[in-house]
């Protein structure tokens, strides 16, 4: 997994865009409306992201390693909303983190303290799956 071996970095604020192998994430990436924001459902957390679907199924699954539940993706505002005012105003900060996933990317548009709690359980999701595919003798089954 070439791109899952450094899998997430910080933008540096400074406008770069970065260039996206998936055409798809990078049309949601640079379509900045709020009709491009799903919400990923993780136990106690709800986290804006932006990516395509194929990608963010993949990140969700991922990240669902680290529950006993499962981890979910709504493409619609949730029903409860998004409980952490900082991670509802998250989307005027430009400091995202983008997570590299099989090639495409997921802009985590949440709150620094649910940034860094989803982007450790994404890299404790992957080091569950290396194990688990190690195991397997190499078979992904995700």
């Amino acid at each position: 997994m070439p791109d899952e071996e450094f899998p997430w970095s910080e933008p540096d604020g400074a406008g770069d865009r970065s260039v996206v192998d998936c055409e798809a994430c990078q049309s949601v990436i640079d379509d900045e409306s709020d009709r491009t924001v799903s919400f990923l459902l993780l136990d106690h957390l709800t986290i804006p992201v932006r990516s395509c679907e194929r990608h963010l199924e993949r990140f969700s699954t991922i990240c669902g390693l680290t529950t006993e539940d499962s981890a979910r993706v709504l493409d619609h505002y949730p029903a409860g909303g998004v409980a952490c005012p900082a991670c509802r105003n998250a989307r005027y900060d430009t400091s995202r983190p983008m997570v590299s996933v099989d090639g495409g990317m997921v802009v985590i548009t949440a709150c620094p303290d649910h940034q860094s709690q989803i982007l450790q359980r994404f890299d404790t999701g992957l080091e569950t799956h290396q194990q688990l595919t190690a195991s397997l003798g190499g078979h992904d089954t995700l």
